[in-house]
């Protein structure tokens, strides 16, 4: 059974950046050349895909984020991390991490997810 697991700060200052780390159980799916992404939903909207990292390190953001957005991966410690700058109470939502075999922007192109965490962004 193949666990994701987020983490990090549950609260964050208007203008700080969004620092969050997603754990895989299984090094073997680690290293699998899958797709790993970052989503959000923000109280009372739908789901949000953020942006998506390969195996090669390739990167795609959404363009509504793009400018505030990193994501990057340590593949020796099952990881990879969402880093969202300039925040404000806008971006309060629960976020999510997940993989899949397949690039997206949409929920369903990925098949195991995290839990989610929720971040609430102060003013």
């Amino acid at each position: 059974q193949v666990q994701l697991q987020e983490s990090g700060p549950g609260l964050v200052k208007s203008s700080q950046t969004l620092s969050l780390t997603c754990t895989i159980s299984s090094a073997s799916v680690a290293t699998h050349p899958y797709y790993w992404a970052w989503f959000r939903q923000p109280p009372g909207k739908a789901m949000e895909w953020i942006g998506t990292i390969a195996y090669s390190h390739t990167t795609d953001y959404s363009p509504s984020l793009k400018s505030r957005t990193f994501i990057d991966r340590d593949t020796s410690k099952n990881q990879f991390s969402l880093h969202l700058s300039s925040v404000s109470p806008e971006d309060t939502a629960v976020y999510y991490c997940a993989i899949g075999p397949f690039p997206g922007t949409e929920a369903n192109h990925y098949d195991y997810w995290g839990q989610g965490t929720q971040v609430t962004v102060s003013s």
